[in-house]
């Protein structure tokens, strides 16, 4: 199997990650769960998109915050 395959980020990018998050549940949410100044101080997605590119650390914690909701949907969505 193709090593992209693998990768549960493979075709998603940074801003339908951000939006998606935002939409679902909230800034307010995700500057508790992860602690970004740019999700705290008049956040927008254009300026949290800006941060999130230049820093890899946090660009890491989100795309894996994203994951684990993923995950954590899926586990309690009832299956049919």
């Amino acid at each position: 199997m193709d090593q992209q395959n693998k990768d549960p980020l493979h075709g998603i990018t940074l801003e339908q990650i951000l939006t998606y998050l935002v939409e679902n549940h909230s800034w307010e949410y995700l500057a508790s769960e992860i602690n970004i100044n740019c999700f705290k101080s008049n956040p927008s997605i254009k300026s949290s998109l800006t941060f999130l590119r230049k820093t890899p650390w946090a660009r890491t914690r989100v795309e894996n915050f994203y994951l684990y909701l993923l995950r954590r949907e899926k586990k309690n969505t009832p299956k049919s």
